[in-house]
């Protein structure tokens, strides 16, 4: 097994030093409430963006919350839809308040965060029909917002990286405008 990287070995130690038990151990509300707490802790000061606005949106399951974290005023930028990790279960919004604010400024895109429902309580495929009511309302809802709907495109990291492969194919076989 290749070694962890020295922050991370870091965060694992300071962990076991504070009897800090692993997330997988923890019952379901606890781990997210931890997993959140942890991301916090450890993430230092958030970067300034212009703005970062909340909103509801319609959603197969309910409103979804959809945050745009903007790095401009600027009229006309490209958006990113980012779908955060935490292996299906884990994860909000907020836990993707840090990658969310450092993509936005280093791409000078609006990044889109959409809090998809969890399993276990939404099983598959519930995170990917409410990626893609994000993305259908982004798409739907750009121009007004100020956002330039020929340049939209989706990522995300670990489940969230499943979760946007999954949509580009839901998104190609729905015969969606193009992403980026």
């Amino acid at each position: 097994m290749a070694p962890l990287h020295p922050q991370w070995e870091r965060l694992r130690e300071q962990r076991a030093q504070a009897g800090t038990p692993p997330l997988y151990t923890l019952p379901l509300e606890r781990a997210r409430a931890d997993d959140l707490a942890a991301l916090r802790a450890t993430g230092g000061e958030p970067e300034a963006v212009a703005r970062v606005e909340e909103t509801e949106i319609p959603g197969p399951g309910g409103p979804l919350t959809l945050r745009l974290y903007r790095p401009s005023t600027a009229a006309g930028l490209p958006v990113l839809l980012y779908l955060y990790g935490g292996g299906w279960v884990l994860g909000c919004p907020d836990t993707a308040d840090g990658v969310a604010r450092a993509l936005a400024n280093a791409a000078d895109c609006v990044v889109a965060v959409v809090g998809y429902r969890l399993a276990p309580e939404h099983p598959f495929p519930a995170a990917v029909h409410d990626s893609a009511a994000a993305l259908t309302w982004l798409y739907e809802h750009a121009s007004a917002l100020g956002l330039d709907p020929e340049r939209i495109a989706v990522g995300g990291d670990s489940a969230g990286g499943n979760l946007a492969a999954a949509l580009t194919l839901l998104w190609r076989d729905r015969q969606g405008p193009p992403l980026r």
